[in-house]
């Protein structure tokens, strides 16, 4: 058996191969940027073939660096960016469209009609999710309507559909074979997440034939296997990025969260075997599938989380460096009044409202750069902190302590103003790559690398804590102003 394990990591603006050993020692990591598309306002699109190049060009580079053979790797886990949906031809496997990413809004008004037909109610029980163009159920009706001969090449069963693991998957194996892992499917919209099994009311309403549907798997089984020079690798793993951190952060027990930090913010908890349904925005997914047990979580989701840092470089020019915004952030002693609502693309959790967009207020002349870029800075812990408290309302307990994970976690002003504004201890992993270490836990544990998920609890290692020290009625009229500057964002678009 091998003694690796290597994890497809696909997300939203890159793709990455870590190849891991049995004690969880980094051997490689190799990374392609993605190109992302705006074809129009508020839509985004990345080329499919790109998303499959990239990543299989950082599987053979992360080979090559590390000097492994691939009859040495145990097995492959797969990770990605879920929700973006691709549809594919059957026979020639070449894709019909570009990818619609997540963060694409074009399906708002396909939305609407839904929630105007009266399957909000229906949408919720059955998905655990809430209507939105975030997910991929619009998307696949958009391009069965919008690509000349989709609908009908569909039906014959010649149109594939596939979130970002499916077409790797199928790509990987040759056209062999077309799955998605239940954490996957329970971010499609369509897919009813206690009966475990595509819903046919969703399906009827959104037009979408069951014939293009993978077959759902669990999240740690072999699926099939890439043949590479030097060996066949078992493809072993699969889980969406946010489920895969939850696992990666040994989330294992109800009542263990973790928020990831990376172009938006993910927050997700265990809930165990049950389904806790939210009523506070939040939404209720499937956590992990494995060892024949369905395992639930409650998630919300920040839809600008570290892209606030990455407009303010890449568009308003504030600085060159991502990291630059701690050393900013931290030359003002606060933001002088000043709140950044990033709702670029509407608000996730709790709002949910598609129609918000982005606002920056309580400027006064003495407003300098530094004030803004603590506010950019700050805003990512608000959203975080409104996830927490409707977590709070949902399930009775306020969370103590929190694992983080993502890109923007190495900040500590973050992480320490995180803090203070949820009153809870952050804890920071050694290995910050735990979406990849989840998806390399899954495959690990389907090939007898490892044998328990006590054994992995065993391997997680603390790097960072940081306690809350903020004074409480500092915290309060903090959040006070907040919640007055989201509230000037809200449904800002007419329609």
């Amino acid at each position: 058996m091998g003694k690796y394990i290597l994890a497809l990591d696909q997300g939203t603006t890159s793709s990455r191969a870590i190849l891991f050993d049995s004690e969880q020692n980094i051997l490689a990591i190799r990374q392609h940027e993605l190109t992302q598309h705006y074809p129009h306002e508020g839509w985004v699109e990345q080329d499919p073939m790109e998303i499959w190049s990239t990543q299989y060009a950082a599987m053979l580079e992360v080979l090559a660096a590390a000097d492994v053979s691939p009859s040495d790797v145990a097995g492959i886990g797969i990770t990605n960016q879920r929700e973006t949906t691709i549809l594919w031809d059957k026979n020639t496997g070449r894709p019909i469209h570009n990818a619609i990413v997540w963060q694409c809004r074009r399906t708002a008004d396909i939305v609407d009609r839904l929630v105007q037909d009266g399957l909000s109610g229906h949408i919720r029980r059955t998905t655990g999710l809430v209507p939105d163009a975030y997910f991929s159920g619009t998307k696949i009706k958009w391009l069965l309507d919008h690509v000349e001969g989709a609908r009908e090449k569909a039906e014959r069963g010649e149109i594939l559909f596939g979130t970002v693991d499916s077409w790797l998957v199928w790509k990987l194996t040759g056209g062999k074979v077309h799955i998605t892992d239940a954490t996957n499917a329970a971010r499609t919209m369509i897919f009813d997440i206690h009966r475990l099994d595509w819903d046919d009311t969703l399906l009827e309403a959104l037009d979408i034939p069951r014939a293009m549907l993978p077959r759902v798997c669990s999240s740690s089984e072999v699926y099939g296997s890439v043949s590479l020079p030097g060996g066949n690798i078992p493809i072993a793993g699969i889980a969406g990025d946010q489920q895969a951190a939850l696992f990666g952060q040994t989330c294992f027990a109800a009542g263990d969260a973790k928020n990831t930090y990376g172009t938006g913010c993910f927050l997700l908890m265990n809930t165990g075997t049950t389904a806790c349904e939210s009523k506070n925005g939040l939404l209720t997914t499937i956590g992990i599938q494995i060892s024949g047990e369905t395992q639930y979580a409650l998630e919300g989701s920040v839809f600008v989380g570290g892209a606030v840092i990455q407009w303010l470089r890449d568009e308003m020019r504030f600085f060159s460096e991502s990291r630059d915004a701690e050393y900013y952030a931290g030359k003002v002693k606060d933001t002088g009044g000043v709140y950044l609502v990033p709702a670029f693309t509407g608000l996730g959790a709790p709002h949910w409202d598609m129609y918000a967009r982005g606002c920056l207020i309580g400027l006064t002349r003495g407003t300098t750069r530094e004030h803004i870029i603590r506010a950019a800075q700050e805003s990512i812990a608000y959203q975080v902190n409104d996830l927490l408290t409707a977590m709070k309302r949902d399930t009775g307990t306020a969370l103590s302590s929190l694992s983080v994970d993502g890109g923007a976690s190495r900040d500590s002003f973050l992480m320490q103003f995180q803090s203070d504004i949820s009153d809870c201890t952050i804890r920071r992993p050694v290995i910050r790559e735990t979406t990849a270490l989840g998806a390399c836990y899954l495959a690990g544990l389907a090939t007898g690398v490892w044998h328990s998920r006590e054994e992995l609890k065993q391997l997680w290692r603390c790097d960072t804590l940081y306690a809350p020290s903020m004074d409480e009625n500092k915290r309060r009229k903090l959040l006070s102003g907040w919640d007055k500057a989201v509230g000037r964002s809200l449904d800002w678009v007419e329609h």
